[in-house]
């Protein structure tokens, strides 16, 4: 999920916001919590506190946790605020009518019915962004609707949907072909055959394909993302619905035990996560987010694997490394950027996005060609020069 170039001095004000003697915004983590978090339709919501030259005024507030602009989700709350049952009931009547149309199970039954048809009866309607099945096709008589959706149509998503308005909390610039290329081949000869792909649609795709297309071929990948649109194109138990700044399952239970069984399958060996989380969003939640993921990794490990760590691949804006590695110190970043590409395009651009990851060891396994496109082969354990391309 990488961002315009022309974003990268705002986000950069953003990495320096939590040091001393700033203002600004900061998310508290109560160790306690009195309650649970109010809900709004991203799922349970962050509490913050305004900071002025580094010190905290007093009121604290909840906001939601995936967007940063009020126009995208205007939910605020005093943490000492009480609300009349009124005001609770049409919350909770607000946040369901901001749900998807279709319920998950909904989504599969659809999905399993649309394959079946011939293809010229397949359609995309690209004004509601919905596969069509026949009983549809009146009710969309009048919308922009494409026909004859192919079988490697459904199975590129990500270029079928056309981008979401908010930049700052949906895919918008997603990893160019040659990075996800670069990383489907990569990760098999590092020993890993199953990706959790936390934001990365394009990276799933081309696992997915891989895995079809080649009988030898044993990786697969489990998507987590908060853009609802994808649970059209895939089954439950490549697909859930996910909020990684609150680690939210919009799905439930369900949706939260198909992570868990991914994860902790033969004994959680082989597997890696590689996130590419909005370049706007704060490493705090997601640090949190990421320690859980990681915690629910660690529930399947026996003791003699406690020393292990999940491998993780995160691609953020290189200025802060430091503030990853003030949660995760093992980390090390990168010297090369990752090319990123528009959402319905495939014209790559060079990202100021480095990754950090918890692969340490790693040396030179490829002199060919392909460490120009994306990532860094070679890992140091001190801040590298950064290589431009």
């Amino acid at each position: 999920m990488a961002a315009p170039r022309d974003w990268l001095g705002a986000v950069e004000e953003e990495g320096n916001s939590g040091l001393q003697g700033s203002s600004g915004v900061e998310v508290v983590f109560p160790s306690d919590p009195a309650t649970p978090a109010p809900l709004c339709p991203h799922g349970p919501t962050l509490l913050f506190v305004k900071v002025n030259q580094g010190k905290e005024e007093s009121r604290r507030f909840y906001a939601c946790s995936a967007c940063r602009d009020r126009k995208d989700c205007n939910f605020f709350q005093w943490e000492d605020e009480k609300l009349s049952e009124a005001r609770l009931a049409a919350r909770e009547a607000h946040n369901r009518r901001c749900q998807p149309p279709l319920s998950r199970t909904q989504c599969a039954e659809r999905y399993l019915k649309f394959i079946e048809l011939p293809l010229p009866e397949r359609k995309f309607c690209q004004r509601c962004q919905q596969l069509l099945l026949p009983d549809d096709w009146e009710k969309h008589r009048e919308h922009w609707v494409v026909g004859n959706i192919s079988v490697g149509q459904l199975g590129r998503p990500s270029q079928l949907l056309r981008p979401l308005e908010n930049k700052k909390t949906n895919a918008q610039y997603l990893f160019a072909e040659r990075t996800c290329h670069f990383l489907v081949d990569l990760l098999p000869a590092l020993g890993l055959t199953r990706v959790l792909c936390v934001g990365t649609p394009r990276l799933h795709e081309l696992i997915r394909l891989k895995a079809s297309g080649d009988k030898k071929s044993n990786i697969k990948s489990l998507l987590l993302d908060i853009d609802f649109r994808y649970s059209q194109f895939y089954m439950e138990d490549s697909f859930c619905r996910y909020n990684m700044f609150n680690h939210h399952f919009f799905d439930g239970k369900a949706a939260l035990e198909v992570c868990r069984t991914f994860l902790q399958e033969d004994k959680g060996e082989g597997v890696i996560m590689v996130t590419d989380p909005p370049f706007g969003g704060l490493v705090e939640p997601l640090a949190v987010t990421f320690k859980k993921l990681i915690a629910m990794w660690k529930e399947g490990q026996s003791q003699d694997s406690s020393h292990k760590e999940l491998p993780v691949f995160w691609i953020f804006p290189y200025f802060f490394e430091s503030r990853i590695r003030q949660f995760f110190p093992s980390f090390c970043m990168l010297d090369y950027q990752v090319m990123i590409s528009h959402f319905m395009t495939s014209s790559p651009a060079s990202s100021s996005a480095l990754t950090v990851t918890s692969l340490l060891g790693i040396r030179h396994l490829s002199t060919s060609p392909l460490h120009t496109c994306a990532l860094s082969l070679g890992l140091s354990l001190s801040p590298p020069k950064i290589n431009e391309h």
